[in-house]
């Protein structure tokens, strides 16, 4: 199978909100909630996609001619290259019925680490999201991420069990998931946390603990102070805010208010390694991908994965060799062009 194929098969059962477009980039499913459209008018998918491409790296082949060492270590992990599944919930209502949770994940989390990365999982409203997420990441050897939804705290308590039960070396929350539609109005409630709420939820969780959904300095630093080991700068595709910025716009003045206090992580209209250089040139230790990894698993299962992985790095040991670095750590702002947009500046 090429992966090709994987597109061609995916768009023969997903649906009717994915279109499993060539290129990822928010246009086909438009403003589409809760499908995987953006919120409101949805530009903001669309924007996430296109601030990287506005991105321009500098080729430059007076250099040592050497495999580059794409290898990204990732809180005591050893990944082939910086990049992680990024986490979905309710594939059967967004993506189409051919899968459900529990089969999405026993496919996905597997076959992550078989391609040398990790999958983040997701939650929702029903339990048992988490329940066969951790049993997935469990059965896979505690590799996987789970993410949680940012519940009441008695509620993040029984599924920090399950996290932990799962055996897995960290836990993630996305706390931009405040915003998303079905989570308004529940009992327990949902929804935003303060510093000292979100402190409390860390001490609890008992493991490095990421913060997803963070796009200001203040938010980068609030997730700083009440301990968070990494954050992820995500607008959440653009399903929960209308007219925010894209996460390139905001991703360096972040880093350049938090580095060296925590990992920063960022999604959002990533699609190829290309971009993954572009995000590590603008200061991201690391890279999430959420979408291009549902549609890899609905056009192909585990080989769809794989496919995608080898894709991404491909490309990206490509444009390292190109741009004349061997070594993640190579890769600065100096290996861009110019400022993408007003926002960001070097």
């Amino acid at each position: 199978m090429t992966y090709q194929e994987v597109l061609e098969n995916a768009r023969t059962c997903s649906g009717p909100f994915c279109k499993a477009c060539p290129v990822c980039n928010g246009r086909a499913c438009g403003s589409q909630m809760p499908g995987p459209g953006a919120k409101g008018v949805g530009d903001v998918a669309i924007r996430n996609y296109e601030a990287w491409q506005k991105v321009r790296i500098n080729m430059n082949t007076i250099a040592e001619n050497k495999e580059p060492d794409t290898t990204f270590h990732f809180f005591g992990k050893d990944l082939r290259i910086p990049v992680m599944a990024g986490p979905v919930g309710a594939v059967k209502l967004h993506y189409g019925d051919k899968f459900n949770d529990v089969e999405y994940n026993d496919i996905l989390v597997p076959a992550a680490a078989e391609a040398g990365i990790i999958a983040f999982t997701g939650d929702g409203t029903d339990p048992n999201v988490v329940r066969a997420a951790t049993a997935s990441i469990k059965a896979n050897h505690g590799i996987g991420v789970p993410t949680i939804k940012p519940w009441d705290i008695d509620t993040l308590q029984e599924k920090f069990r399950m996290v932990e039960e799962s055996g897995s070396f960290a836990v993630a929350m996305d706390v931009d998931a405040a915003g998303l539609p079905f989570l308004q109005g529940l009992t327990p409630p949902a929804g935003s946390k303060t510093v000292e709420q979100l402190r409390e939820v860390i001490e609890k969780a008992g493991k490095p603990f990421i913060i997803k959904g963070v796009m200001t300095v203040k938010g980068a630093l609030d997730a700083a102070e009440a301990g968070a080991s990494a954050i992820i700068v995500s607008n959440h595709g653009g399903r929960v805010q209308d007219q925010t910025p894209s996460t390139a716009e905001v991703l360096e003045e972040i880093v350049k208010a938090v580095e060296g206090r925590m990992m920063i992580l960022v999604d959002g209209g990533i699609r190829t390694g290309v971009d993954v250089f572009k995000a590590l040139a603008l200061g991201a230790d690391g890279v999430l991908i959420a979408r291009p990894y549902v549609t890899a698993v609905y056009g192909g299962g585990a080989e769809g994965v794989k496919l995608l992985t080898d894709k991404l790095a491909g490309e990206l040991s490509s444009t390292m060799k190109m741009c004349g670095v061997s070594s993640l750590k190579e890769i600065t702002k100096d290996c861009l062009f110019k400022p993408a947009s007003p926002y960001i500046s070097f």
